[in-house]
């Protein structure tokens, strides 16, 4: 049974740990705002462009001089994972749901006889995927310096992914990430954005004249669209990451408030079984005078 010395620094050691969860809930909390308004102020400006792209998809058709962006390789051999996490923890299974689904499609991949490549953005993705998947492995993107996501972080990215695509070494492209929907929901997503796939119904009504041709403004506007599609990728990680480690802290402090109540409770009990002890001593060494 623990001594009396013993509860109290256990007391006074979750009452410590609850101060820094608190702070972390708070600070998270004020990060989620300005994260979810990144978000949901770029959610029209995507869903419009993937709509242009879309609608000028549908007049090229399947025409041969189509953008490689959009008609692909021809094959399907070759498939590029781009995950996207956090570069820290303690928000949760945010990390880890984002890396289960990609490993789920990777291994499938796998199976078919197809070559998987993994460029992981976020730490903590690399670290999990890296037991079961590191030899597929070809880059990482180390965000750990960056305060605040910006389209110059996602047009980097966006780049890389384009030059390798240009010399051939995939042919399809896949990214991963969290949706947000509020603090305690979000969406594992998987999204391809190479060759260029859109919803149906996505486009608008094809009733304009291009000038210059579809196939030229599409040549132009699908590595723009690539870039878009990451951006709004990483802001919406960026959003779910603070929402999930705000559920996460606001749980690990009420957590902690019970194990002090239950603490207390042991200590005071322990504490009366220790003063009734000295009384039974008192009162049996006066009886024996």
């Amino acid at each position: 049974m623990p001594s009396l010395k013993d509860l109290k620094n256990r007391i006074e050691s979750v009452k410590s740990t609850r101060k820094i969860t608190k702070a972390m809930q708070m600070v998270a909390a004020a990060k989620l705002r300005r994260a979810q308004d990144a978000a949901e102020q770029a959610r029209p400006y995507a869903e419009r462009f993937n709509a242009v792209l879309s609608g000028l998809a549908q007049s090229v058709g399947g025409s041969d001089t189509a953008p490689r962006l959009l008609a692909g390789t021809g094959k399907d051999d070759v498939h590029l994972l781009v995950v996207m996490t956090a570069e820290r923890g303690l928000c949760g299974g945010f990390n880890s749901s984002i890396a289960r689904l990609a490993k789920t499609r990777a291994d499938e991949l796998l199976a078919a006889g197809k070559t998987v490549k993994i460029i992981t953005v976020g730490k903590k993705g690399r670290e999990i995927l890296k037991r079961s998947h590191s030899d597929h492995f070809i880059d990482h993107v180390d965000l750990t310096e960056v305060k605040k996501i910006g389209y110059a972080n996602a047009q980097d990215i966006a780049k890389d992914v384009l030059t390798r695509f240009d010399a051939e070494e995939f042919d399809v492209a896949t990214i991963f990430f969290n949706r947000f929907q509020s603090v305690i929901s979000q969406v594992p997503t998987e999204q391809q954005i190479i060759p260029a796939v859109f919803e149906e119904g996505e486009g608008v009504s094809a009733l304009y004249d291009y000038e210059p041709s579809e196939e030229a403004i599409l040549a132009d506007l699908l590595p723009r669209g690539v870039a878009t599609q990451i951006f709004a990728a990483l802001l919406e990680n960026a959003a779910s990451e603070q929402g999930a480690r705000m559920s996460a802290m606001d749980n690990a402090t009420r957590n902690a408030g019970e194990m002090i109540d239950k603490l207390t409770i042991q200590f005071n009990r322990s504490r009366q079984a220790v003063i009734t002890n000295e009384l039974i001593e008192i009162i049996s060494g006066a009886e024996a005078l």
